[in-house]
């Protein structure tokens, strides 16, 4: 007599064994809420996702650097901003003493706010800063990493607003003659200076449009690594339910094998 029980129960513990380690899968990724932890798990998958994680953090990373950008503009409107109130001023004086009503000791007090107005100026252009950077001491080209990849970035050209590069250097009001020439010189300042101004708000929008293109591309990103590398938590619940079933079913089917096998064993006994 043979008791043909052997194959089903190896068959039932296999599977059974089996099932178990799906199981610690599913509810590991139920835990994590991450589909994806290790290669094994989806090895091309992997390789995808943590590309795409590279492009998230680096555009997180251009969008701090544009960040950082606008807030040199800001400090190069106020003070680009700040010199051409000092101009208008300059101008203003160099009208105002060129005409021969003026005693000398009218034009000595005109010329020495004026100087003081050209110390200004230059005190803007060497001490405005930004993270210790000057900003508009020098000519100079900032360049700003707008994505996640190299080549992706714009210039800033910054610009040298001292007297000298205004050519406002010497400037007098000491005869009608100077202060006429200086209101030419004024003009020509005022021009460079509101240039500038232009420059600095085509670079703000520039930027600007940068970073909307930025988060939105941050945005759709995001949403195709969540789609491959988040848990479907509604799948991944009934793939769990599914194996729970299984195993306990492995589980009876073993226990009344033995069952059985118990049974006719104690015949033996009687």
């Amino acid at each position: 007599m043979k008791i043909n029980n052997q194959a089903m129960i190896s068959f039932s513990v296999n599977r059974y064994q089996k099932n178990e380690k799906l199981m610690g899968n599913s509810i590991e990724k139920l835990a994590s809420g991450t589909s994806i932890s290790r290669a094994s798990d989806n090895a091309a998958g992997l390789a995808i996702s943590e590309t795409m994680r590279a492009q998230l953090r680096g555009l997180s990373r251009s969008q701090s650097n544009m960040q950082d950008g606008l807030s040199v503009l800001q400090v190069a409107n106020e003070g680009l901003n700040n010199v051409n109130t000092l101009l208008q001023r300059g101008r203003e004086l160099a009208v105002m003493n060129a005409t021969d009503t003026l005693s000398t000791a009218d034009r000595e007090a005109s010329q020495l706010e004026l100087d003081q107005l050209m110390k200004s100026i230059n005190d803007t252009a060497n001490t405005l800063e930004f993270n210790t950077k000057g900003i508009l001491g020098a000519n100079q080209s900032l360049a700003l990493l707008v994505g996640a990849n190299p080549g992706q970035q714009i210039n800033i050209e910054l610009m040298d607003t001292s007297t000298t590069a205004l050519n406002l250097d010497n400037v007098s009001l000491a005869t009608r003659a100077d202060a006429e020439n200086s209101i030419s010189k004024f003009d020509s300042a005022i021009k460079i200076t509101t240039r500038n101004l232009t420059k600095v708000g085509s670079y703000y929008e520039a930027i600007e449009h940068h970073m909307y293109n930025s988060l939105i591309n941050e945005s759709n990103l995001t949403t195709s690594f969540s789609k491959l590398k988040d848990t479907d938590i509604a799948k991944e619940m009934i793939n769990n339910i599914s194996l729970s079933i299984r195993q306990n079913s492995d589980k009876i089917l073993v226990s009344k094998v033995n069952q059985s096998l118990t049974e006719i064993l104690s015949l033996f006994k009687k």
